[in-house]
């Protein structure tokens, strides 16, 4: 028969929440239910009553979701006191197994509100019915007993010393059942603690949410296209899986030591031998000749904010003659004896982002999932941008918002679905049919219109169209 627990989350990246838990479920074969109510499964409110099967579900939960503070065994709530110890005394058989001799701790806290002294004094007294005659033990008690008030947040208003004390929305009362072990990770990969780290490395709690979306586990196989400094490799590899990572440009994951930088790192950590190997090679030019090789692919493509995505090729096509110079000069060594560096062209974001799903189609197993970030401009937003870069094969299972204001990145996770196997992908711009209007995602063009400070262009034909996939 499932129990009902109360999770505490931290007030953090609210839309991160519920495809967290739901992949973590899925990695560990744990099944749950949300509330029947909206409100109450408002991922915007701090506490959420979730039924699961056993107390050890809810603990690996605790232990894996980054957004977990606590899980407790959930008694009561009401609006009221009143209404928490009359449904608290009607779960007495919840708690009646601790009356005679467990040493217990009570504790009141709130969200958003700081409760006097003597209003938690007189809280504890009224539980006073529950009689536990145990030891009250303030520092290594037995059992935790917690009386939650949810009070509504009011940003942008300063409110006195106590101001509406009482006037809580809701109340909550359990026993702590374990502590939110995952975040402390956070700490633990701080990119201002890390021995390497560049100025497109990203935060760890992100990261950590990012890794926590592969299924990363032992015996995985992960890979990192757009790996850069490694920040995606770190959390990842922690949690047993085995990574892969690649991209343009060496010099961001080689740094200036002999060691390369994101070897280094990782050594930091402790999972140096769960980093299989770094490689230099644009996707669209890759090496792979066999496809279903990883069990998730995760990256942070870069999109121009701090650097411009790039692959091979020309901005301008050579002409005849510059092309048998150089023919000319390939086929003898070069005088100053430097290694090629071959030449770039900018990657607009929307056909990196369909070609990052082609690739990912190609490359993962059946099952296998492509978590990636995707910045959007918010006015323009819309559900079919998302959709519009997929093709035959891949769902999207999840498609959260990092807000920044008027642009925002959306943490989408996308799943393959098929078990056919397909050909590598051309990377090559396929055009929408003719008498088919081409939708302009709001990812489009994202560079140009972050530095333009995303206004709105009066010509709407002035804007490119977004090539469409055919699988």
């Amino acid at each position: 028969m499932p129990l009902r627990y109360l999770f505490h989350f931290a007030q953090v990246h609210h839309e991160f929440r519920l495809p967290e838990l739901q992949s973590i479920s899925e990695l560990h074969g744990i099944s749950y239910k949300l509330p029947n109510e909206a409100k109450d499964r408002d991922p915007r409110r701090p506490f959420m009553v979730v039924e699961l099967e056993s107390e050890e579900d809810a603990r690996i939960l605790a232990r894996r979701c980054i957004l977990i503070k606590a899980i407790y065994e959930f008694y009561a709530q009401g609006s009221t006191y009143e209404e928490v110890h009359e449904v608290n005394r009607q779960n007495e058989h919840l708690w009646k197994r601790y009356i005679e001799d467990t040493s217990f701790r009570f504790l009141i806290t709130s969200s958003h509100h700081k409760i006097p002294q003597s209003r938690q004094r007189e809280v504890i007294e009224s539980f006073a019915y529950m009689d536990f005659r145990g030891k009250i033990d303030m520092k290594n008690p037995d059992i935790l007993l917690m009386c939650f008030e949810e009070y509504d947040d009011k940003p942008g208003t300063t409110l006195e010393r106590h101001e509406g004390d009482g006037k809580f929305r809701v109340v909550f009362f359990g026993r702590l059942i374990e502590e939110g072990t995952a975040r402390q990770l956070i700490h633990k990969f701080d990119v201002k603690k890390r021995v390497y780290y560049g100025n497109t490395s990203m935060e760890s709690e992100i990261s950590l949410l990012m890794a926590n979306q592969t299924l990363a586990s032992p015996g995985k196989f992960v890979y990192d296209p757009f790996v850069g400094t490694g920040s995606m490799a770190y959390p990842t590899a922690h949690f047993g899986a085995l990574v892969f990572g690649s991209d343009i440009d060496g010099r961001q994951m080689r740094g200036k030591q002999k060691v390369p930088g994101v070897i280094r790192a990782a050594q930091q950590y402790g999972i140096s031998s769960h980093i299989i190997d770094l490689a230099t090679f644009d996707i669209t030019n890759n090496p792979w000749r066999c496809g279903e090789l990883f069990d998730a692919i995760v990256t942070d493509p870069p999109y121009g904010v701090r650097a411009g995505a790039k692959r091979l090729g020309r901005k301008r096509e050579l002409s005849e003659r510059q092309r048998e110079l150089c023919l000319q000069h390939s086929l003898s060594p070069r005088p100053d004896d430097q290694p090629y560096i071959p030449p770039t062209k900018p990657y607009e974001l929307s056909h990196l982002a369909a070609d990052l799903v082609l690739f990912a189609r190609y490359l993962l197993k059946p099952g296998g999932r492509l978590v990636f970030f995707l910045p959007t401009v918010t006015d323009e937003y819309e559900e079919v941008d998302i959709y519009s870069m997929l093709c035959e094969g891949m769902e999207v299972i999840a498609n959260s918002l990092q807000n920044f204001g008027s642009w925002g990145r959306r943490l989408v996770t996308i799943r393959k679905t098929t078990l056919k196997q397909y050909s590598p992908p051309t990377f090559e711009p396929a055009q929408p049919p003719s008498d088919e209007p081409a939708h302009i995602p709001a990812h489009k063009d994202f560079r140009e219109k972050y530095f333009q400070g995303f206004k709105k262009s009066d010509d709407k034909t002035e804007q490119s169209s977004l090539y469409f996939v055919n699988p």
